[in-house]
């Protein structure tokens, strides 16, 4: 029990590792062919992801002590499973669960198959029986050569089990509705769709995850050349290089991007794009950065004790974001623009007021 329960943690621990690192890719794929991000697809991605782990860490974890483990033994008896049901003397036999259980660890990769990559039986198959013999290929090679021998048994009737698991949950999958499998919705990438706050909020959660995971790798590649290049320890432990190339680093990429092409990260993650306004681009862009991530990362950079004010920034952001015309917000106020989807052809802001009445020649109506 205690190596199963090992085996779970490592792959929940990696999964929201990999989960958070794939965030931002994950929200800009899903728009380009769903043109949306639902809580329960994204729930159905992120269980996708441990189940994969999960296959890798339960039957390869734990690694056994190099200098104690014996090697396995290996079975290449097609037929072997029969004659251990034969045996049995109940459904709770060890054999039967051994069984019962090889085919439920691979019914989900079937699943999971259809519903998000809209692939039927026949990939089931091919990809069931791959992923089985690559796992049991690394136990009888002893982790490819990292151990003498094989410290887990090479079992032939756990790829036919494994691989009629796959089967078995494409299956299944069938009862999902067809609307709601695949990776792509036709015209999603082509066809623009409303500007809601929900989305707006989004590519803010984008912006700031992504540049909180820019600067943490920014830092411990600082640290990893001053250790080990440089080979200053002093300056490793003092920390401040690394802190300081971690503000900084992020601050510049965020700003190039918006600077040249008007959106920041997370605005191309959600497809959106500040439009109109009577600043000229020169100028509304450099606004649009310091109402928004900009803002926030050069804020972030004041020393204490006004530190908290990028944290005041940030509750401003949100709040002006829920307030505001299609959640615009700080950025759509300094610069003028109205937040469009980046689909949207290209055109004149739309004109309210006196302004659109003088356009028209009329007079302007009485309030």
């Amino acid at each position: 029990m205690g190596n199963e329960v090992y085996s779970a943690g490592v792959a929940i621990g990696l999964g929201v590792l990999v989960g958070t690192a794939l965030f931002v890719p994950f929200v800009a794929v899903s728009y380009r062919r769903r043109w949306r991000v639902t809580l329960g697809r994204a729930a159905l991605w992120a269980a996708a992801l441990v189940y994969f782990l999960a296959i890798w860490t339960y039957t390869l974890l734990p690694l056994p002590d190099a200098e104690t483990y014996r090697c396995a033994g290996v079975n290449l008896d097609v037929l072997a499973f029969v004659d251990d049901l034969r045996s049995a003397h109940s459904l709770t036999d060890f054999a039967v669960l051994q069984l019962a259980l090889n085919v439920l660890l691979f019914l989900p990769l079937g699943f999971f198959l259809r519903v998000l990559a809209s692939r039927g039986i026949l990939t089931a198959l091919l990809v069931g029986f791959g992923v089985s013999l690559v796992i049991e290929t690394t136990q009888l090679t002893g982790v490819w050569g990292v151990f003498p021998c094989a410290y887990r048994v090479f079992d032939v009737d756990d790829l036919l089990m494994n691989t009629a698991g796959a089967l078995l949950g494409s299956v299944l999958a069938l009862v999902v509705p067809r609307r709601l499998r695949g990776s792509a919705l036709p015209d999603a990438s082509v066809t623009p769709h409303p500007v809601t706050r929900g989305r707006r909020l989004l590519a803010m959660v984008c912006d700031g995850l992504g540049a909180a995971l820019v600067g943490g790798v920014v830092a411990v590649g600082v640290q990893v050349v001053l250790e080990y290049v440089v080979r200053d320890r002093a300056a490793v432990l003092d920390g401040s290089l690394a802190q300081l190339a971690s503000n900084v680093v992020p601050i510049a990429i965020w700003s190039v991007v918006t600077l040249v092409t008007g959106r920041t990260v997370g605005d191309i993650a959600v497809e959106l794009r500040y439009r109109g306004g009577a600043l000229p681009q020169l100028l509304a862009r450099p606004l649009r950065f310091i109402g928004g991530i900009g803002g926030y990362l050069l804020l972030s950079l004041v020393p204490a004790p006004w530190s908290f004010v990028a944290g005041l920034f940030a509750v401003a952001s949100v709040i002006a974001t829920l307030t505001t015309t299609q959640g615009r917000g700080l950025p759509g106020i300094v610069s003028g623009q109205r937040v469009t989807d980046a689909r949207e052809p290209a055109g004149p802001a739309p004109m309210l007021g006196s302004a659109a009445a003088a356009a028209s020649g009329q007079e302007p109506a009485a309030k």
